[in-house]
């Protein structure tokens, strides 16, 4: 087994938060457009289109607070 997956495995919620730009609801799924330009849909909704939502493991969490974002290389 690969030495990562079972470091991560020893993580509790090892899903991680993460955050993208509402564009699209429907009844039971949400679409986002990730910072990097990607999209994903999720399940769940509640959230504006134009808001920015945090989402884990496929399911919508909440609304984001819109705070600037920056993209730094290393």
């Amino acid at each position: 087994m690969n030495l990562f997956k079972q470091f991560q495995a020893l993580l509790p919620g090892a899903d991680p938060l993460l955050v993208g730009t509402v564009t699209a609801t429907t009844g039971t799924s949400t679409t986002l457009e990730t910072p990097g330009g990607g999209v994903v849909i999720v399940r769940g909704g509640g959230v504006a289109i134009g808001q920015k939502a945090f989402y884990r493991g496929g399911e919508l969490e909440g609304e984001a607070p819109d705070l600037p974002t920056y993209e730094i290389e290393v």
